[in-house]
């Protein structure tokens, strides 16, 4: 089955806020008996007002082990034991949750639905419970990452572990060991999420797994990003600082494949979801069946510059065999990047040509084309705490006169150039505490769009609320968001940082 990939993705992702404990009281602001008490208030009358948060009546807790805590004077009358228990439930109330074994992470709900009518799916898009768990345990040689999401997923209720496609009850997002040899040299080896690239929600030369799926259905941005079962090799010097990562089995995106988004089935002439599953063939053979890619990047003239390279396959099956099974084609990039700040903004190019080494010639029907990307984006703040940025991005397809001339009779050519424009506005309120976001995709010639919007807000350091949508529209089915109408949604979280 052959699907037009989309470039989206971003490497937004949530970090855990960590709850503190309160600060010591200022000198003289301690624990003291009655009597003093007694001589501070008679006092009062001659000396100035202190200022809000340090009077005895508002004194913060101290900090565990720190001493005993200073609660509200008590009314006349209250025995000593009963003072004593007051305080230790106001200091257990205050007290904030953390894990054990210097464990991190969140735990989080979310429930979303379609909005649009789809006989191949269930009408809830999604609905979990999550727990994420982190732990960073550092030695005098080494660095240990361990991250792992356990859940509960109404909408598929998977019970059997997949750390490929991440289905199951566990997700292992990271675990890895990162050493340093040397002063200049880094190696980390491991399952880790690894990203590079200027393109905001659009990936060129990132050739690392994607999620699509967690993308359009509502959850955290940071789940766009699937893990790699990598070595990466980072070398710093004055000229130029080289990344080279391996991957000793092919890591595939976490593509859609209708089990749980449904898409244009040309075979069958329609949407399918459900009832027409992708099942690509597999690349797993280890060492054989692996990927390479590396990054030089350095300043110059204050623009952050990089040249890339891949070895590997199409992140999604982008081939079909003669018996109509899909497969990963193989595939080879090299690209360059650039960032920099232009007139009050941030400018930013990347482009990459996709060498399709099973169809060099452009004469096979059934396996993707080589082409060309690109985009040019430019991002600045255009009023207080709110933020713009554009895209254009261009796709041109290699060899076209040889795909027209080798299509099936009847099988309309896809356009020779793709183009989208993307737009995102950023708004930030309440102190920051509140961000409304909103970004939109739109292809001018294919006459399809998403657009996915946001609005979070932080209750505290640790409670988080989110609610937004995937609203995706077009004129025709079977272009890449015309495709996904039906998988048009809206959707609600909360979540709890630790």
């Amino acid at each position: 089955m052959k699907l037009k990939t989309i470039l989206t993705a971003a490497l937004l992702g949530v970090t855990p806020a960590i709850a503190q404990d309160a600060p010591p009281l200022p000198a003289g602001l301690s624990s003291s008996d009655a009597q003093e008490e007694a001589d501070k208030k008679d006092r009062s009358s001659s000396a100035p007002t202190l200022p809000s948060g340090l009077d005895d009546n508002t004194a913060p807790t101290l900090p565990s082990g720190l001493g005993e805590p200073t609660g509200p004077a008590l009314p006349p009358g209250l025995a000593g034991n009963e003072s004593e228990t007051e305080e230790t439930t106001l200091s257990n109330t205050n007290e904030p949750f953390s894990a054990p074994f210097g464990l991190t992470g969140f735990i989080e709900a979310r429930a979303g639905a379609r909005i649009v009518s789809d006989p191949t799916q269930k009408t809830l898009s999604i609905g979990e419970i999550r727990a994420q768990l982190g732990r960073d345990i550092e030695t005098r040689h080494a660095t240990f990452r361990f991250v792992g999401d356990f859940f509960y997923d109404q909408v598929e209720d998977v019970s059997d572990v997949d750390l490929e496609t991440g289905r199951g009850f566990f997700d292992l997002r990271e675990a890895n060991v990162l050493v340093r040899p040397l002063e200049f040299l880094d190696i980390k080896a491991g399952r880790q999420i690894l990203t590079w690239g200027v393109g905001d929600l659009v990936f060129i030369n990132d050739l690392f797994p994607k999620d699509f799926r967690s993308f359009f259905i509502g959850r955290d941005d940071e789940y766009l990003k699937a893990p790699s079962d990598a070595i990466r090799i980072s070398a710093f010097s004055n000229i130029a600082n080289i990344e080279f990562v391996y991957t000793p089995r092919f890591d595939a995106d976490r593509f859609i494949s209708g089990d749980r988004i449904s898409y244009y089935n040309p075979a069958l002439g329609r949407t399918a979801g459900r009832d027409a599953v992708i099942t690509p063939e597999a690349r797993d053979d280890w060492f054989s069946e692996d990927e390479f890619a590396a990054r030089a990047y350095r300043n110059i003239a204050g623009f952050e510059t990089a040249l890339y390279g891949y070895a590997g396959y199409w992140k999604t099956p982008e081939g079909q065999t003669p018996t109509g099974e899909p497969f990963h084609p193989r595939l080879a990039v090299i690209g360059g990047s650039l960032r920099g700040p232009v007139r009050g903004g941030i400018l930013t190019a990347e482009a990459g040509h996709y060498f399709s080494r099973d169809d060099l010639s452009g004469a096979d029907p059934f396996i993707r084309n080589s082409e060309t990307r690109f985009l040019v984006g430019y991002e600045r703040e255009i009023a207080s705490e709110l933020t713009a940025s554009v895209q254009y991005v261009g796709e041109i397809l290699s060899d076209y006169a040889a795909l027209s001339s080798s299509l099936p009779p009847g099988a309309a050519a896809p356009d020779r150039m793709r183009h989208v424009v993307t737009l995102r506005l950023t708004k930030l309120m309440l102190n920051q505490n509140l961000t409304l976001s909103g970004f939109n995709f739109w292809s001018p010639n294919e006459k399809d769009g998403y657009f996915r919007f946001r609005a979070s807000y932080k209750l505290n350091d640790a409670w988080l609320t989110e609610a937004g949508g995937n609203i995706f529209y077009g004129s025709n089915e079977n272009t890449f968001f015309g495709q996904l109408q039906d998988n048009t949604n809206l959707f609600v979280g909360v979540r709890r940082n630790f």
